[in-house]
């Protein structure tokens, strides 16, 4: 998402969609962030705007927005149609959008629904040409690029589950960053071996006017504590990946500085 947001001007107006207490940082865009959820969060960031309603009957002018972000929000709307159509009023017509949304036939997908009890996820997609062009097909913008999202099962992490502990989190190494280390550390070397998909978590879609050109290529490191992703190169880059623990190599998450392991990006499907 961050290829649109920083390309904003100033004085523009982002509609961040369905985003609870925010789906990235004030300070990533020039422009005016605009939060959008059905329910009040406990801590919204500050220097935003929040505004309580539902997505599909969005209380804004017609094309009020240059940009929308809907960070993994789609498969929690109950009228996914009418959300959609919402989007593609209160859009301009060169306006750009960013939608991710998980891959219900995945491994992570599962776990996140059998932990969670189901998680709020009403919509399951199951095909990304088929999300894209349902998207497309609502909104009237382009669809640009996809790009496959990897997991970390970071929602596992003791640090970021709910008080008390699910009892269901125990036998899934009850969140412990070790378990999780350990799990993105066989999955990744499965997935490039035996081209399976137990690292991948669902799709990442850019429509309409997108200045920056789009890096399809999987991020397979993605943080075991806070969930971002980065691109193998660019933590090479940064000099944050280190050989540790018989040869194994690890990477410092750049955003909150845990321990990762470290793999090369390779194709996925």
């Amino acid at each position: 998402m961050h290829e649109i947001l920083r390309n904003l001007r100033a004085g523009s107006l982002v509609l961040d969609l369905g985003c609870a207490e925010g789906s990235f940082a004030r300070d990533v865009t020039s422009a005016i962030v605009v939060r959008v959820d059905r329910e009040v969060p406990r801590n919204h960031m500050e220097h935003t705007l929040f505004v309580q309603c539902d997505a599909a009957s969005l209380p804004f002018v017609d094309q009020a927005f240059t940009a929308i972000i809907s960070n993994n929000s789609l498969e929690h709307f109950d009228d996914l149609s009418g959300t959609l159509r919402e989007i593609g009023r209160v859009i301009r017509p060169d306006g750009a959008l960013f939608v991710s949304v998980p891959d219900a036939s995945t491994v992570t997908d599962k776990l996140y629904r059998w932990l969670a009890r189901g998680g709020g996820h009403v919509n399951a997609f199951i095909s990304a040409s088929e999300t894209a062009g349902a998207i497309e097909r609502a909104t009237g913008l382009l669809h640009v690029a996809t790009r496959t999202l990897c997991s970390s099962l970071s929602f596992l992490n003791r640090r970021n589950a709910p008080r008390p502990l699910p009892l269901r989190l125990l036998p899934l190494g009850a969140g412990y960053e070790w378990s999780l280390f350990l799990y993105v550390l066989i999955s990744r070397r499965f997935d490039r071996l035996l081209r399976t998909r137990s690292s991948v978590y669902g799709w990442g879609f850019y429509f309409g006017s997108i200045i920056d050109a789009i890096d399809e290529a999987t991020w397979v490191n993605v943080c075991i504590r806070c969930g971002s992703g980065c691109s193998a190169s660019s933590l090479v880059r940064q000099a944050l990946v280190a050989s540790h623990f018989f040869g194994i190599r690890v990477f410092r998450c750049p955003q909150c500085g845990a321990t990762n392991p470290f793999a090369d990006d390779y194709a996925t499907n």
